[in-house]
């Protein structure tokens, strides 16, 4: 009975010493958070291993994720894969659709939301002045340059084509009016009033010429003859090429100087913005100038700027992890991040086993415990 009792109660001390111990042990991965010191003694085993090589577990992990885990490799492989691209472009292809084609928004209200106000107006204002400063330029040119100077030379090489073919037009329209039946009334008012102008000789012609009509159509045979003859035309030419000469030396301003340009200029400007309807174009919305806009986008353009966009993401990767250095992020967090909750994370994940090595523990020491019991009966 003593054996027994012996055995038993050796058993039962191995059991608590080796729980005990288990469960110490367990608790020293974390606990103490600090280290303790007795006077300026520092406590062994203090802080806990946790703790105490938290920098160089930081660092290790920091390693490992960047080395073994977070590779480019891996990156790309998930990043990159079809997947990730064909939610990408559903993504991309929904919302240009939902903000862009399917609303009522005009060019006017995304320009407001892009924080342009006032764009009509202002392209308006610089019509204005466009105009303005273009027929300011204008206007000086006609004033300082000569007709010559501001006609394109083959204009002036046509004019003076044309003039020859201008006497030849206005000498046949003379021929053509003398003859009619409107030039022998004017030859005659003007051979009436020639004679009544002189006096009492026009008279006494006017008495032996009681029918002029014989004499108006001699009057309108020499006009013609006159009018036909090679002499009349070159006359002609010569005295129009000389007018011709001198207009084309003179600036067009000399020409225009009662012609008031102000209001031309207002009329130019109001007829530019009213063809051009800025206001009511800018009240349109895209689909009103872009009615397959929808359907291009979302099959045509978004694929392409997914791909693109893909594609450099991925040639920059390397590039983004060298600066963005996973290896020290990780160890930052990993050396920020409370032990507490460390502590209360691991214990909340492996309790279970935790508690099965206490239990273990007393389990061991327990045995132990009968077999010191054992051999002492035996050597006694």
């Amino acid at each position: 009975m003593d054996v027994v009792l012996l055995i038993l109660s050796m058993a039962i001390i191995g059991a608590i010493i080796g729980s005990a111990t288990n469960f110490l042990a367990i608790k020293m991965i974390f606990r103490p958070y600090n280290a303790l010191y007795l006077g300026k003694w520092k406590l062994p085993f203090t802080p806990g291993l946790i703790p105490k090589r938290r920098g160089e577990l930081a660092r290790q992990v920091g390693v490992t994720v960047q080395d073994y885990l977070l590779t480019p490799d891996v990156i790309k492989n998930k990043l990159f894969s079809q997947e990730i691209r064909f939610g990408i472009l559903q993504f991309a292809q929904s919302k240009s659709e939902e903000l862009i084609f399917l609303n009522n928004k005009t060019l006017k209200d995304w320009l407001e939301l892009a924080g342009i106000n006032g764009l009509p107006e202002k392209i308006e204002g610089q019509v204005d002045d466009f105009i303005e400063k273009q027929f300011v330029s204008f206007k000086h040119t006609l004033s300082t340059k000569s007709i010559e100077e501001v006609l394109p030379e083959d204009i002036t090489k046509t004019i003076n084509q044309k003039v020859p073919e201008l006497v030849t037009t206005i000498i046949q329209r003379g021929e053509d009016y003398i003859l009619s039946s409107k030039g022998e009334i004017t030859i005659k008012n003007l051979l009436d009033d020639f004679l009544s102008s002189k006096g009492t000789i026009g008279g006494l012609f006017q008495m032996f010429f009681s029918d002029s009509s014989s004499i108006v159509s001699k009057i309108q045979h020499e006009l013609v003859r006159l009018l036909r003859s090679s002499e009349t035309k070159s006359s002609l030419v010569n005295i129009m090429n000389d007018e011709w000469g001198k207009i084309k030396k003179q600036p067009i301003m000399n020409y225009l100087n009662e012609i008031q340009l102000e209001p031309i200029l207002i009329n130019i400007q109001s007829y530019a913005k009213r063809e051009l309807a800025i206001e009511e174009r800018f009240n349109k919305s895209i689909n009103y100038y872009f009615p397959n806009g929808n359907d291009w986008v979302k099959y045509d353009l978004m694929p392409k700027i997914v791909d693109k966009a893909l594609e450099l993401a991925e040639s920059k990767l390397e590039d983004v992890l060298k600066k963005l250095d996973i290896k020290e992020v990780v160890r930052e967090q990993v050396d920020s991040f409370p032990i507490e909750k460390l502590e209360e994370i691991v214990i909340g994940i492996a309790n279970r086993e935790l508690m099965m090595i206490t239990l273990l523990g007393g389990f061991l020491g327990g045995l132990i415990g009968i077999v010191q019991g054992l051999i002492v009966q035996f050597l006694n």
